[in-house]
């Protein structure tokens, strides 16, 4: 939740929290520590539960963090349910604060190693089954891929 500390990483992470500028990793520490005294001095944010900030100096209204699964060996039907739960438990959330549109990156994909095609499927299923329940929630919903092979996985599947 604190970000990527290294310095000209590409990841998704140091992307959003280099552009948004230093109040966001200011905020994210700050709501870290609060959590931290309430929880212990161990506490790490769950898979799978959202947090939200401003968004600074990025062109948007807010920016929702979340901890996607992470895939040290094979992948399994738990891992996959949790990156599920990271669509759904995003969505959930921009419905709570009225929030009409929002922009995915491709969680999980890089450095938590989840396998990329899969990804857009769990992604693209479990956005869709959402709108189902919720027709009215949602303006726009955008799948902002990093890499030419994700949108190579997200092209063939919408």
């Amino acid at each position: 939740m604190l970000g990527c500390w290294v310095p000209m990483h590409l990841c998704i992470d140091n992307q959003i929290h280099t552009f948004a500028g230093i109040q966001l990793r200011a905020e994210c520490n700050e709501k870290m520590q609060e959590l931290k005294k309430k929880y212990g001095q161990d506490y790490e944010q769950p898979t799978a539960v959202p947090m939200l900030t401003g968004a600074y100096n990025l062109p948007s209204k807010k920016v929702i963090h979340i901890v996607g699964p992470i895939v040290y060996g094979e992948l399994t039907k738990e891992l996959e349910k949790e990156l599920a739960d990271c669509y759904e438990k995003t969505l959930d959330m921009c419905l709570e604060n009225g929030l009409k549109s929002v922009a995915f990156c491709c969680i999980s994909t890089g450095e938590f190693r989840f396998p990329k095609e899969r990804a857009a499927e769990i992604a693209i299923d479990t956005t869709k089954k959402w709108v189902l329940e919720h027709p009215l929630a949602m303006d726009r919903i955008i799948f902002n891929v990093f890499k030419d092979e994700d949108k190579k996985y997200y092209e063939k599947m919408i």
